[in-house]
């Protein structure tokens, strides 16, 4: 499988993913990172930008499903429990098995699937290994831990090169 730490396309946020253009990629299955993608970290439940997105997702025919590493397992499902979207937590990306197994539970290939997350070597290197598309978005907020300050210095070279590189969905 290709392995690439630069992603498919790149945007600010999910709100920049068009879920249109999502389903005439023949996307059906989207799996997103939790904490920094969906909402910041800490917040216990999904808003309501974060559930308007998910029913317009729903509506072209695409399911949102929570792939977290969050160690606590309460987090990811009671987030996605009050989204009414599956999850798998403590997912263990970038290795690819939790991609594999939401695929197959959802019944989709890697052609029909994307991830969407903040971070290169998690997110884009997960669903690189996984084949799946691979959508990039900038961290919601960074602070309150200085190890996230060092981890997204690192993947600056990367972002920059897939901010070059992406195509528009």
């Amino acid at each position: 499988m290709p392995l690439s730490l630069t992603a498919h396309w790149a945007g600010k946020s999910i709100y920049d993913i068009d879920p249109a253009a999502l389903a005439r990629r023949g996307i059906r299955l989207l799996l997103a990172d939790l904490d920094n993608t969906l909402v910041p970290y800490g917040i216990p439940e999904p808003t309501e930008p974060v559930r308007a997105w998910t029913a317009a997702l729903k509506a072209q025919g695409v399911t949102l499903f929570v792939l977290s590493n969050n160690r606590h397992p309460q987090r990811p499902e009671r987030f996605s429990t009050a989204l009414g979207v599956p999850f798998i937590g403590h997912a263990g990306k970038p290795k690819p098995g939790s991609f594999f197994k939401a695929m197959e539970r959802m019944g989709c290939t890697p052609e029909q699937t994307a991830i969407v997350g903040d971070q290169i070597f998690t997110d884009i290197l997960g669903g690189s290994r996984a084949g799946v598309t691979t959508l990039l978005v900038e961290p919601i907020r960074l602070a309150g831990n200085p190890g996230r300050y060092l981890r997204y210095a690192v993947e600056w070279p990367f972002r920059a090169l897939t901010k070059r590189r992406a195509k528009p969905l």
